[in-house]
């Protein structure tokens, strides 16, 4: 019964950061002060990237979640997450390339080539990008074994992210932390069952 309702509400909750962002802009259009702050173009791009990071993460966890609170249905929502984690990391970059190398190619190039804060976030839209193109069925479908080899690659894209919220901070690492142990405990999750696993198929041969 409860399990028609778990698409609904992740989608609920993937659009209130967007409402949110809409609400802030259109008090900056006010010019209230109250919306995204005193530069308006720095305020959007932390608040892209912190929901960058959040939904990234929550779509790193919805196999450990759905794996140890025995919830199938959360599985069923998997793509949609993380399509919207690459939405939120797309329009980060997006608002980057717009304001601040003013959408000229051969300044985005210095820019990613020089900071390396920049080249790490790059490297992880890059990753992004790639997963979510070939997140359909259809490609699964085409790609075989290999697709979940290739999806694997989140496992660096998360890093890579983090990282790249690291060196862009300059004091007040809370964040960062919070969002660091988030990842690991998810990994260590996997590593756990991974190596059940392992000594399950050893004891099945012996």
């Amino acid at each position: 019964m409860l399990r028609r309702y778990v698409k609904p509400v992740v989608v609920v909750a993937l659009l209130l950061p967007w409402f949110w962002l809409g609400y802030l802009v259109y008090l900056e259009t006010l010019q209230t002060g109250s919306g995204l702050g005193a530069d308006p173009v720095e305020g959007l791009l932390h608040y892209l990237g912190e929901w960058s990071m959040i939904v990234l993460l929550c779509a790193f966890s919805v196999t450990p979640l759905s794996r140890q609170f025995k919830w199938p249905a959360l599985i069923r929502s998997r793509r949609l997450i993380g399509l919207s984690a690459f939405s939120f990391v797309l329009v980060h970059s997006v608002v980057f390339a717009i304001f601040y190398a003013e959408l000229q190619l051969q300044i985005l190039l210095r820019e990613v080539l020089e900071r390396p804060y920049i080249t790490l976030g790059m490297a992880s839209l890059m990753i992004l990008t790639l997963l979510s193109l070939t997140s359909t069925r259809g490609w699964q479908r085409r790609l075989g074994k290999s697709w979940k080899r290739l999806h694997q690659w989140v496992y660096l894209a998360v890093p890579l992210a983090l990282l790249h919220l690291l060196w862009l901070r300059k004091d007040g690492y809370d964040d960062v932390a919070i969002y660091t142990l988030w990842a690991v405990v998810m990994a260590a999750e996997r590593l756990y069952v991974w190596r059940k696993r392992q000594r399950q198929d050893q004891k099945a041969v012996l």
